[in-house]
């Protein structure tokens, strides 16, 4: 089985339609990202994007970027996805561990934190949020543990059953499973605690909103 990666030439260039087959939720929670980011962006505002990937998140946003004159920083450190970027500028070719974050006003971690692993995510979590500007907000969407008994059952099968809906077929769906073996852990519900609201549920996803106050 081979291993899934984000620095794969392959990936990065059907990334767009691949997330959308495989979550169909996808383009919803873009648009909530793009909710939040009106009501956090102030007037020459500073906005990091963590995990660009092809810069979904930042071509979402890009009118409310333009018509505040906000700046606009996309952090990956893929070499493939920085191929496939097509987001507004500026993109930084970085790891997040370790990353030196400047004084900003939003950050978005779309998809993001699972792939670090559970020793380093807190860490990051915590510059983040030292490094936000009071009245700003980190927002995080991203999976999570399963629930225990029946109900995480039916909680996993809603997101393999829309895959399913949607096209994907079955053969796929367990082989991107079995890919990011080692390579994705879900958020724990220590991690979780630190990240604020939640304002998104779809199966094991979800999205949560921190703000500094």
């Amino acid at each position: 089985m081979t291993e899934w990666t984000f620095d794969s030439d392959a990936v990065a260039a059907h990334f767009d339609e691949y997330v959308r087959t495989q979550l169909p939720w996808y383009d919803m929670a873009t648009s909530m990202v793009v909710h939040v980011a009106r009501h956090y962006i102030p007037t020459a505002g500073m906005v990091y994007d963590l995990g660009a990937s092809t810069g979904n998140i930042g071509k979402a946003i890009a009118p409310i970027l333009h018509e505040r004159e906000a700046e606009f920083v996309a952090i990956d450190s893929s070499e493939a996805m920085e191929r496939e970027y097509t987001g507004p500028r500026t993109f930084e070719h970085e790891d997040i561990r370790g990353y030196q974050w400047l004084q900003y006003d939003l950050a978005v971690a779309f998809l993001t934190l699972t792939f670090l692993h559970p020793l380093e995510r807190i860490g990051v979590i915590h510059a983040l949020q030292k490094q936000c500007n009071i009245g700003g907000a980190v927002m995080v969407v991203d999976e999570t543990e399963a629930v225990g008994g029946y109900a995480g059952t039916v909680i996993r099968r809603i997101t393999l059953a829309e895959k399913v809906a949607s096209g994907v077929d079955a053969e796929s769906i367990v082989g991107k499973e079995l890919s990011l073996t080692g390579v994705q852990r879900p958020l724990m519900p220590n991690e979780v605690e630190l990240l604020g609201v939640e304002v998104f549920r779809f199966g094991e996803f979800a999205g949560w909103l921190w703000e500094k106050r």
